[in-house]
């Protein structure tokens, strides 16, 4: 599968029977539901994932009823980095075709307006861990375990980790943490603000849930605004930043939203925003 023939987005999860494909998709209303599906390997990344994944993104920025991500996976990992059987023998085209499908999927997700909010479980590790530092939010079962790992295969980083790492935890503690490769447990990710929550296990989906809709019901437009800047801001200069705020800010006032949430503000009810 190619991100060129990405499916439509079906409003129906995938029956039990059907769920063979190492990425499922599915919209729920608002929510977009993207879910590894290789619990038998611990959603190890190999290259039918990484296409799976690319092309489950494309068509998530394809429908525009999106409102928000969930990104989860099936088992008792989130992802435990890539499938290095598929790299033992020939390791160079089996690495391009693993981080040209990762790396396609991350760049249209951070492009997304919509909110990406992912919930981990288990091991959290390699690419893993660089799609999760990807999501907007995040949301850990207690137990979790998180480590970067690459330098223990004597490689270097991928799927965005040494982009998102020093900007969540500062330059010295990433470079802690890649080079030491140490694991570290939901607790202390928690503190570094690698994650949002932590919260039981038995709970993982309930909680994410409730974050979901609560950003599904939320102003998409300004979602989308306020991820760039915050994006953005760390390659810019104060003045150039402030013409960015100006100018989103006055895209924002002429949306439907804005109308919708400054009327609700000045009534003293409750907004209901379309995302529009």
């Amino acid at each position: 599968m190619t991100p060129s023939s990405a499916p439509q987005l079906t409003t129906v999860a995938p029956h039990p029977a059907e769920q063979s494909a190492a990425v499922l998709c599915w919209r729920d209303g608002a929510v977009a539901h993207l879910r590894f599906n290789r619990p038998q390997a611990l959603n190890a990344i190999d290259t039918r994932m990484a296409n799976e994944f690319h092309a489950a993104c494309q068509a998530i920025a394809d429908d525009a009823h999106v409102r928000v991500v969930w990104v989860s996976a099936e088992g008792r990992a989130f992802m435990a980095g890539g499938d290095l059987s598929a790299m033992r023998s020939d390791p160079l085209p089996a690495a391009r075709a693993l981080i040209a499908g990762m790396h396609g999927g991350l760049r249209l997700l951070a492009g997304l307006q919509a909110p990406v909010v992912a919930s981990v479980q288990g091991a959290v590790a390699g690419g893993g861990f660089g799609l999760m530092l990807g999501c907007d939010l995040v949301i850990a079962a207690e137990g979790t375990r998180f480590g970067i790992a690459y330098p223990l295969i004597g490689a270097s980083c991928d799927c965005s980790t040494s982009w998102g790492l020093p900007r969540l935890v500062g330059l010295r503690k990433a470079l802690e943490l890649a080079l030491l490769s140490e694991n570290i447990d939901a607790a202390e990710a928690l503190r570094l603000g690698l994650v949002n929550r932590v919260v039981p296990t038995a709970d993982l989906a309930l909680e994410t849930g409730r974050l979901v809709r609560r950003l599904a019901d939320g102003p998409t437009l300004a979602y989308g605004h306020l991820k760039r800047l915050m994006r953005t801001s760390f390659q810019n200069g104060l003045d150039t930043h402030l013409d960015a705020e100006a100018e989103d800010f006055l895209a924002c006032a002429q949306t439907d939203d804005f109308a919708e949430g400054v009327g609700a503000f000045l009534d003293k009810r409750a907004a209901v925003f379309t995302g529009h």
